[in-house]
């Protein structure tokens, strides 16, 4: 089974991090990539060039920045777990912020886990692989 997960962010450093580390310890899986709020929300409700769910299907599993231009991650959240047909995915807020107020912010619209990105990649490879086996393979996703 193929993992389709949607990457929610801005940074092409932070992007190609993920990517390198989610191709090493996740192959199979595969990864759309919104760089931008508005992009995330256009993949999620299939608008536009989107519009074709076997191309883009609905992802197993959101992972998303909070800190981007224009549209926010909590916006992007918010507007997530507000629709009857995709608040069930699982929303993990990816943040370089430790920040108290995010964190309870992100909870408080209906973030299932927040995690800070560490800096350390072998830490970032790890994080990776417990964020597979966990969300991809011993949860039971809706």
């Amino acid at each position: 089974m193929t993992n389709a997960i949607l990457l929610v962010e801005d940074n092409d450093m932070d992007i190609v991090l993920t990517l390198d580390a989610f191709g090493q310890v996740l192959p199979e899986a595969t990864i759309h990539v919104a760089r931008n709020g508005r992009e995330a929300l256009d993949y999620l409700f299939g608008a536009g060039k989107y519009a074709d769910r076997e191309q883009y299907p609905l992802p197993e599993l959101i992972l998303l920045d909070l800190k981007m231009p224009g549209i926010s991650g909590l916006d992007v959240l918010c507007q997530v777990k507000d629709n009857i047909d995709l608040k069930r995915l699982p929303v993990i807020v990816l943040s370089s912020s430790n920040v108290d107020k995010d964190i309870h912010r992100s909870y408080d619209l209906g973030a299932n886990s927040y995690l800070v990105k560490p800096i350390v990649f072998d830490e970032f490879i790890d994080m990776v692989k417990r964020i597979g086996d966990y969300w991809l393979a011993i949860n039971q996703l809706p």
